[in-house]
């Protein structure tokens, strides 16, 4: 990734894997966001490697990706965005063309929250995002209790159980065309799906804050989410 791009990473590692499958290697994209990501980022990081089945990388400038980078990873999680006034606004055209170079060939993409908030003229880029914020539609609530529904047969919410958390809920996000919702609070769409060549995404909408994060489902949906975008599959269970 080169000597400018280490500079922007931090790596953690879990204690203990599982002996019976390969860690899955996750690449988390931080640096830049409308939320609190100083706080959102590590807690994402010790959820994944505290699960022993995932290796965590980070980098804080995914504009300076190259196809090596991603190449050393199974599965993207985007907690970056490009939402008003930042310092990044665009990817390089040789950064863009080996994420999607990445995902077509089968790797995973995943999105927490607002991760899909950038590059809304870049179809690709929505496409696999899932669903983001979509001005003049959408909205949110304050923080509140709801549950969360799952409502469709799929490797990360099979045999899952309803749940309460307190969080943000988006009203009326924009959905891609061909996404497959996984879960709903109060009716509203929290776990996506989403399919880009022979790759896969899980945008996951909740989370908008690291404490929100602490909730069991939260937990559950992205430890399953990630595995399967990866993978195509879940071994994970759910959290208690």
């Amino acid at each position: 990734m080169g000597r400018l791009l280490f500079a922007g990473i931090f790596s953690l590692t879990a204690g203990s894997l599982r002996a019976a499958e390969p860690p899955v290697r996750v690449l988390i994209f931080s640096g830049q966001n409308n939320h609190d990501w100083k706080q959102t980022t590590p807690k994402l990081a010790s959820i994944l490697t505290n699960s022993g089945r995932f290796t965590v990388e980070v980098t804080e400038r995914p504009d300076r990706c190259t196809a090596d980078a991603f190449a050393r990873c199974d599965v993207i999680l985007c907690n970056w965005n490009a939402w008003g006034n930042v310092p990044v606004t665009n990817w390089p055209a040789a950064t863009r063309a080996a994420f999607l170079h990445f995902v077509r060939s089968g790797g995973g993409h995943v999105v927490v929250h607002a991760g899909s908030c950038s590059f809304y003229d870049w179809p690709e880029y929505q496409q696999l995002g899932g669903a983001s914020w979509n001005l003049g539609q959408t909205s949110h609530s304050a923080p509140h209790e709801f549950t969360v529904q799952p409502v469709a047969d799929h490797p990360i919410t099979r045999g899952l159980t309803p749940f309460k958390t307190n969080d943000e809920l988006w009203l009326k996000p924009g959905v891609q065309s061909g996404v497959k919702v996984l879960a709903t609070g109060d009716a509203q769409p929290v776990a996506l799906v989403t399919e880009f060549g022979q790759g896969r995404g899980f945008t996951l909408l909740l989370g908008h804050e690291a404490a929100f994060m602490n909730a069991p489902g939260f937990q559950t949906l992205l430890l399953r989410g990630t595995e399967w975008a990866a993978t195509g599959k879940v071994t994970m269970r759910e959290s208690k």
